[in-house]
């Protein structure tokens, strides 16, 4: 066997050994875009409203429904907004409601706020809200997407699908 043919292999070779790793590390991912299974929540929201508050700039409730496509679950962890100085997340049953500092969004489901359920309360208005007006609401969930949406206020009587 040749100098030349066994300097030519051993290039080959090298070379096919390079291609084959970065080909793996490219299937595999780098991380940081849902684990190294590929699992990951797609978040979206839907169906949101703010009935209007009983009492001008008083507090109010927000209603939405966040829809996961993805094949991981998540969690709501944080709503914030520039146009309120408080937005609480509330669990309430049958007799109680209370504070809660996170919301399941299970994997291929959806998360939803509603009516005599979980919902948003929303106090320390900027300025006092009327039906038509919309309020920025900036949604933080744990594995670090964060959605801002404007909700519609509504008349207080505003049921959906109504």
């Amino acid at each position: 066997m040749s100098r030349q043919f066994r300097r030519t292999a051993l290039i080959g070779a090298g070379v096919a050994t390079v291609l084959t790793a970065a080909t793996v590390l490219v299937a595999c991912g780098t991380g940081g875009d849902g684990g190294a299974d590929g699992r990951q929540p797609r978040l979206t929201v839907a169906d949101s409203y703010i009935p209007l508050p009983a009492t001008p700039g008083g507090m109010a409730a927000g209603y939405l429904t966040v829809n996961n496509t993805g094949s991981a679950d998540d969690q709501l962890i944080k709503v914030s907004s520039p146009d309120a100085s408080s937005v609480t997340m509330h669990r309430s049953t049958d007799s109680t409601m209370r504070e809660v500092g996170a919301l399941d969004v299970p994997a291929h489901g959806t998360l939803s706020l509603d009516r005599g359920g979980n919902h948003l309360m929303i106090m320390g208005w900027e300025k006092t809200p009327a039906v038509g007006d919309e309020l920025e609401l900036d949604l933080t969930f744990a594995k670090g997407d964060k959605i801002s949406v404007q909700v519609p206020v509504k008349p207080l009587t505003y049921r959906p699908g109504s």
